[in-house]
């Protein structure tokens, strides 16, 4: 009888819990990296990211209340359920631990979230200071000789490691990138496809050069904190939808391509070069015919 009690108690506490954050017809709070990432999303709430979910919170009857915040702090209240959701989130088994995926079945063996229901694809490319003898060429690293940088909290971290390379995590914003590699405290660094576009349009790109080859490609999710999801699953389950309904939608797309554009860097490599990064774009492959 006190285990039960025990245990009603548990549930009782995390329904009180996800309603007040997760309940339709009320409010969600949603954190997000302090940093812009064009074209996804702006510190004043502009970009794809907050057009899609505009969209998914009319179309649920849930509105989303925004904070952002340093990436790390961000998966931090996600996991201690501070948050009713974080964005845009990729997925590794380490994250499982942070908040709830669409997709993932508890105890499965090979968990992976359903790239269906992400938010956005993106890229990580690797830059070099100009004249430097770095080179990607989608399978292996050659004339490596110091470290690369990458924003701290990033997953990225962990494909770089994957591939031998020693890794510097200890910058938060692109720029600080930039500035390591100009200062030759870095022979490389991996960034995201908007901060690289950026940077090589800014001041810093005539030091800098920009690998054709992406590194790797991967989608980013809306992932909600375990307390909502476990106590909501079907609210969990029609906010997913959403997401996958609007990006699917011919509005969205339109949208998503005028600001895409050419930005695609993969679409400037070489013929060869996209067929190295063919297996790391499989889920843009299939959806969107290699654009975007």
């Amino acid at each position: 009888m006190f285990r039960f009690f025990l245990s009603a108690l548990a549930v009782s506490c995390l329904l009180v819990h996800a309603r007040a954050i997760g309940a339709p017809g009320e409010h969600i709070t949603l954190c997000f990296e302090r940093q812009e990432v064009r074209p996804w999303r702006t510190l004043d709430g502009g970009g794809l990211n907050f057009e899609l979910l505009a969209e998914v919170a009319r179309r649920t009857g849930v509105t989303f209340d925004y904070q952002s915040m340093p990436w790390k702090r961000c998966l931090a209240q996600l996991k201690a359920n501070q948050v009713g959701g974080a964005f845009a989130v990729s997925f590794n088994r380490e994250r499982m631990a942070l908040g709830a995926y669409p997709g993932v079945a508890a105890g499965a063996p090979n968990p992976r979230a359903d790239p269906s229901k992400r938010m956005h694809t993106d890229t990580y490319m690797l830059v070099r200071r100009r004249g430097s003898r770095l080179d990607w060429d989608g399978k292996a690293f050659r004339n490596l000789e110091g470290r690369i940088g990458f924003q701290l909290g990033y997953s990225v971290g962990d494909f770089l490691r994957a591939q031998g390379a020693q890794t510097d995590e200890g910058s938060q914003r692109s720029d600080e990138l930039a500035q390591k590699l100009i200062a030759g405290r870095l022979a490389g660094a991996a960034l995201g496809g908007g901060d690289a576009a950026r940077l090589m349009r800014g001041p810093y790109g005539k030091r800098l050069e920009l690998l054709p080859v992406p590194l790797i490609e991967k989608p980013y999710f809306l992932v909600l904190s375990n307390a909502l999801a476990a106590a909501q699953p079907q609210l969990a389950a029609r906010l997913w939808d959403a997401v996958e309904e609007v990006r699917t939608s011919p509005a969205y797309r339109k949208r998503e391509q005028q600001e895409l554009g050419g930005r695609q860097f993969g679409s400037r490599a070489s013929g060869e070069g996209r067929g190295r990064a063919a297996s790391s774009a499989a889920i843009m492959e299939r959806e969107h015919g290699g654009s975007h």
